[in-house]
């Protein structure tokens, strides 16, 4: 498991194995306080997609995408 570097690449293949396999797919996201850190990690049990950050303006791309991420999971489209 290693973590992707940039928030646009992570957005987008997080975005793509959410498609790939919908009711396989699962994500946590955990705040680190010692280290001041919020790790965002999605996963289908093949593929593991980690993210990391310490920004703040991180946290509003970060809400963004799990509300993207949510729409996608209640819409009748899959």
């Amino acid at each position: 498991m290693t973590y992707l570097n940039s928030w646009e690449d992570f957005e987008k293949e997080a975005e793509r194995l959410y498609l790939q396999s919908p009711w396989k797919v699962r994500y946590t996201m955990k705040y680190v306080h010692s280290k001041n850190q919020l790790v965002l990690k999605m996963t289908d049990d093949v593929v593991c997609l980690q993210f990391k950050t310490e920004i703040a303006q991180d946290v509003r791309k970060i809400d963004k995408f799990i509300n993207n991420l949510l729409r996608h999971m209640v819409s009748k489209e899959h």
